[in-house]
Order: C-alpha cells, then structure tokens, then sequence
C-alpha cells in the first residue's frame, strides 16, 4: 500500500493511494494541522464519508495514523507538474479540505483542471507570512481561484484573504477547529472516588510534568498546604518513563505517594501520582483546580482547552509558546493566568486556594469561553454541506 512506500516514493508520485472514490480528501501539514483537523475527519467519517489525509512532514504522517482510525494516510506529492494530477486521478476525491495556508499552485491547478471543488478550512495568514503574500497578490489571486470557499480562523485572516485578492463573497470567517474540543466521557463520580476516597479533599491536578517541574510544583507545595491542609496535589508527568523518578522524587521529599495503577495503595496519601496513560482528559473533569506542565520548563505549555472544555480555567508557567494565541485569548477573557515566574506562580495558586470565589469565577470564565468558540466544528460542517457528497450517512 501506497502509505508504507517510503516518503520519496509518495512525494514524487511514484507511489500513489489506493482508490477511493468519492472520498473526502483533507490535506494538513503536520502534527499540530492533523489534530485541529482530527475532530472535523471524526464527524465527516461518522456521517458514512470515508477520507483519504494528506500530509508533508514524516510526524504528521505518524501522529495522523496513530489518531485517526479508518482513514487512509499518505504523503502529499511534490507540487510538480503532473504529480498532483496522478494522485487525484487514482485517489478519486469528491471534494478537496485544505487546512490552513497550504495552498499549493501545482495542486489547486490540478483541481481546477479535473471540475473538483476545493474548500480552504481553518484558514489562516500568520503575521509573517502576510507581507509576502501582498507582495504577490496577483500571483495568488490566480493560484487561489480554484478554491470555491475559504473559512477562516478569525477576521484578520478573512480581511487578508481579501486582500490578496480573494473576492469577498468566497470567505467566511468560522473560527478555529482547534476549539472543537469534546468533553471526555467519564463517570466523574467513580473517579473523583478513586482519587480521593473521602470524597472531600480539594483536587489541584498539575498536567502533563515534564523534568524538573514536579520539583519545582513540590518546592511550593508548603505554601498551598497552608491555605488547605486537606489538599490533594494530583501530579500527572507527561512521559510514562519518568513514572519511578516522580514517585521517588515525592518520597525523598517526605510525602507518602499514592499511584494510580495501585488500586490496594494509600487510601489518602500526600499526593496522587498518575502513573497510567489517557487518564488526564478525565481528571479534569473532577479537578478544583488545574495547573498546566511544560509551562515552568521551556518547553512550550501543553493544551490548556481540555481542561477549559471540562469548565476548568488554568494557572501556568510563562512558557506557553505553544499555545500563545489560545493562551491570550483565554487571559483576555480571565479563563487564565500566566504566571512570570515561579513564585508568582505559587502565589496565584495560593490566592486562588484561599479566595473560591475567584476560582468560582476563573472556572465560569472558561466555561463561557469554550461555550462561544465550541460551535466552530457544526458551523464548518454546515458551511461545506453544499459541495459533500451523498454518502451512507445522509
């Protein structure tokens, strides 16, 4: 099959996809296209449309086949003349998602050529790409005629659509596919049990740790247990190979661990250590209050949405990167705080320890936030009704 031939083979068009025809072909670059697109492949597929994704980097191709079931994967060929043409040819699309700026002439052209429609979702022009593309309007006001509807992430990228020389009527502005975030299915009541035995002890979870942060978070941990001795620090590291080191680290601190893949341990330890995989999404759910990992460390902060989705706002390290346009979106509506350091980090989780209102407000802020953005998924299905197919499913 076309997705095991190594990636040269692919990216020349010498190995093509399996036939698939009248599938939805959705092209993403990499890692971070692949997930904000992964929600939209779900629905497409759960209304009986199968999809074919195309991606550029060898991550995204191993991320994509990790995260998604029932989708063929495959390298997108070099934008060369004829390459494009041959894939479409054998795949047999019905209809062409391009997420992001992936706009490739070669490709796009190729579409045009062969009547099949073309719609740009979670479109974006960044900061630093824009200048480039209005120095060559022109050019792209061509290259992007082929694509029937672009939706846009936010209204600066419509208005730089437009300005590049895409004709107003073909933009809309949906939002961005990253907030389409599902609030995971748990029983919140069995595992705020199994946490916490007593049922009554305040949850702080700190989320996806990485090297030297649990030392860090367990250095401020005094002055949170003075505020609240019944707290219950939940501290789930990142990699599972660290699982031993965090358990030893929290011992030679002085505190009795509990770990999570023991079911017969400390009914009410100092600290709950997860030492298991996919427990996280539903730890927010149960969670009083959420610190996000990655973000002491230069690491670059992890998804804040999963606990916002769950009606959690977050407190983190200054090292989103990551996330930084989600992040000052969260700030701007006070479903965040980004500590500067350290200790301003200690002293914000202390605060919010002794004043529940605050936190009261933090948490409604975040469910406010994600109740605004979370229509973005049904808004693009809806927008791209039009040009999908008659499937199974409709």
């Amino acid at each position: 099959m076309a997705e095991y031939a190594p990636k040269w083979r692919q990216q020349l068009g010498l190995a093509l996809p399996e036939s698939r025809p009248g599938c939805i072909w959705v092209h993403a670059c990499s890692v971070g296209e692949v997930a904000s697109v992964a929600p939209l492949i779900r629905a497409l597929q759960q209304r009986g449309h199968p999809v074919h994704l195309s991606v550029v980097t060898a991550t995204g191709h191993v991320h994509a086949r990790r995260l998604l079931d029932g989708v063929s994967v495959s390298y997108l060929p070099w934008d060369l003349p004829g390459a494009a043409g041959r894939m479409i040819d054998r795949l047999q699309p019905a209809l062409l998602l391009l997420t992001e700026t992936e706009f490739w002439p070669g490709m796009l052209g190729a579409c045009r050529r062969r009547g099949m429609p073309v719609i740009g979702i979670n479109t974006r022009i960044s900061d630093r790409s824009f200048p480039g593309y209005r120095r060559t309007a022109p050019l792209w006001r061509r290259w992007l005629a082929p694509v029937s509807l672009f939706l846009a992430q936010s209204q600066t990228d419509a208005e730089r659509l437009v300005a590049i020389g895409v004709s107003p009527e073909r933009v809309r502005v949906a939002g961005n596919l990253k907030y389409a975030v599902s609030v995971p299915q748990v029983d919140s009541g069995a595992l705020r049990r199994r946490a916490d035995a007593s049922g009554s002890r305040p949850i702080l979870v700190v989320a996806s740790t990485h090297d030297d942060e649990e030392a860090r978070i367990l250095d401020m941990l005094p002055a949170w247990l003075k505020r609240r001795p019944d707290l219950l620090p939940v501290i789930v590291p990142r990699h599972p190979q660290r699982f031993d080191a965090v358990a030893s680290l929290i011992r030679q601190r002085g505190y009795r661990a509990g770990r999570w893949s023991q079911a017969d341990g400390d009914a009410s330890p100092d600290i709950l250590l997860i030492d298991a995989m996919g427990v996280l999404g539903g730890l927010y759910s149960i969670a009083d209050l959420v610190v996000i990992g990655g973000s002491l460390a230069d690491i670059g902060g992890h998804n804040p949405l999963e606990a916002a989705v769950c009606g959690r706002g977050v407190v983190t390290g200054p090292h989103v990167q990551n996330f930084r346009a989600i992040m000052q979106d969260m700030q701007r509506h006070g479903a965040a705080i980004v500590a500067a350091s350290d200790a301003e980090l200690e002293q914000a989780v202390a605060r919010l320890l002794e004043h529940p209102d605050e936190l009261r407000r933090l948490h409604g802020h975040a469910a406010a936030f994600m109740s605004e953005r979370g229509r973005v998924l049904p808004r693009i299905l809806e927008a791209i009704d039009a040009w999908l197919p008659e499937s199974a499913g409709r």
